[in-house]
């Protein structure tokens, strides 16, 4: 079954450095969005016990990234057009 994402779907995957086929699964591309955001989190903790900034900034650069990975808080059902 062919997939087709929405135009804004296509944009924020791009800037993660995907780009889907119609034959890509948007479960497959949240699992690999997912992964990304996870190495980023730990990255972001590791800086943190490393001490290049203090824990009270921690929840603010995490809400921060949070905002470069809003698909994950997107349904996937949503990111392809019916």
């Amino acid at each position: 079954m062919p997939y087709r994402y929405r135009p804004e779907v296509l944009d924020e995957l791009a800037r993660h450095g995907l780009r889907p086929t119609a034959e890509t699964s948007p479960d497959r591309l949240r699992e690999q969005i997912n992964d990304l955001y996870r190495i980023e989190i730990r990255r972001l903790r590791n800086r943190c016990v490393a001490g290049e900034f203090p824990t009270t900034a921690l929840a603010g650069r995490v809400r921060e990234l949070r905002t470069r990975y809003m698909l994950l808080s997107i349904p996937v059902a949503h990111w392809v057009e019916a």
